[in-house]
This record gives C-alpha cells, sequence and structure tokens, in this order.
C-alpha cells in the first residue's frame, strides 16, 4: 500500500542544518524525509531517484544555487513542489524562484513551525511567501513605481494570496465562491503579467503594492 505520509528531500550544504530539519520531519507523523542532498547535482540526482513530494531547497548551494537546481529538478518532475529558504531576501532572487516554478519562499531562519505547516500545504497546490521577505525584497527605488490598477477586491485576493493561502481558503475568507476567486486570481496574473502566484507576489512586492502587507 502506497505510503500516504509526504515525502520530503532535504538539500542543505550545511550538514548541522540538514540533520536537525531531518530529524524534525521524522518526528511528524504525516511527513517522511527520505534523503538529504549537499549540492546542486546530488540534489537533482536524488530527486529523480527518490521521487519526493516536497524539495526542501536552500538558496546557496555547492555547484551553483537553489534556483538551478529546482530548474533541473522541475524540468524532469514538473509535480514536484519546491519550497526555498534564503537568507537573501534580494528581489532578483525572489523573482527567479517565482519564474522557476517554486511554490513556497522562506527566510532560513524563520520558525519551524511556519517551515512544517508549509511543507503540508505545498503538497496541496498552496503558494507562500513569508511577509518578511517581501517587506526586505523590495528595493525603495522600486516603491511608488508605476503599477496596473487593481480593484480593491483584486488587490484583498493578492494580500491573501501573498499569505500563502489556498484559493478555497480565500473564497471563504472573502465569504465568495471558489471559481470567483479563481477568476480574481487570473485578472490579477493577467494585470501583473505574471505565470503563477507566486511570480504575481513577486511582481506585486516590487511595485510596491504590498508594501504595508505583513
Amino acid at each position: 500500500m502506497r505510503d500516504a505520509r509526504t515525502s520530503i528531500l532535504v538539500v542543505d550544504d550545511h550538514t548541522t542544518f540538514a540533520e536537525l530539519l531531518t530529524g524534525a520531519l521524522r518526528r511528524e507523523p504525516d511527513l517522511r524525509s527520505v534523503g538529504v542532498a549537499h549540492d546542486v547535482e546530488s540534489s537533482v540526482r536524488l530527486c529523480a531517484a527518490l521521487r519526493p513530494d516536497v524539495v526542501v531547497m536552500d538558496y546557496h548551494l555547492s555547484g551553483g544555487n537553489g534556483v538551478a537546481a529546482s530548474a533541473r529538478i522541475l524540468a524532469d518532475r514538473p509535480g514536484t513542489r519546491v519550497v526555498m529558504l534564503t537568507g537573501d531576501p534580494a528581489q532578483h532572487v525572489l523573482e527567479a524562484a517565482a519564474s522557476t516554478g517554486i511554490c513556497a519562499f522562506l527566510p532560513k531562519d524563520g520558525s519551524l513551525a511556519t517551515l512544517l505547516e508549509t511543507v503540508r500545504s505545498a503538497r496541496c497546490g498552496t503558494m507562500a511567501v513569508h511577509p518578511s521577505l517581501l517587506a526586505a525584497a523590495v528595493p525603495d527605488r522600486h516603491r511608488g513605481a508605476t503599477a496596473p490598477a487593481l480593484t480593491q477586491r483584486e488587490m484583498e485576493v493578492l494580500r491573501l494570496m501573498a499569505q500563502g493561502h489556498s484559493v478555497g481558503t480565500n473564497a471563504r475568507l472573502l465569504s465568495i465562491t471558489p471559481n470567483t476567486c479563481r477568476g480574481y486570481v487570473k485578472a490579477i496574473l493577467a494585470k501583473l503579467g505574471a505565470h503563477s502566484q507566486l511570480e504575481a507576489v513577486a511582481a506585486a512586492s516590487r511595485l510596491g503594492l504590498l508594501a504595508d502587507h505583513r
């Protein structure tokens, strides 16, 4: 019988951090650590061999970076969900992660509880960007730059997207149907020239639309 637990590959070149995270995952009854990789090449190789549901990927790696590794992993297995950790919230890193198809972007020094919650929701298709990274990633010169006009409801949906909620949760919070919420998401992506929710959040942060979002 297929194991119902979410399988996770940890990719990090800091052995201590990787071991601590792996140990934490093993204590969770619904999660299953399947391996650890320490560089770009081994992450691609192990992902192909182990076929994890979720990859927890550090941005800084030997032999390249987590975005490059994620691009290769997702090219081979598009259904893999990648949660990226970084201590560098630069805007170009956020945008590169979004364009690659990474589903979540979290600070490496954030809480374990937040990481575990994100890993669980990632398998269900939820995306997330931690608000602290949005705030730090927006350069002052981009605040106030020309941004597309979003309706009040589109802004409400956008802010909820930035919190990492699913469409179903957003619809419930706004007292609208999921189909209506998907329509707003589609309009937001079109106005921001984005191809995914994470890419839309990255673009919105660059334009200052989420400058007051916490």
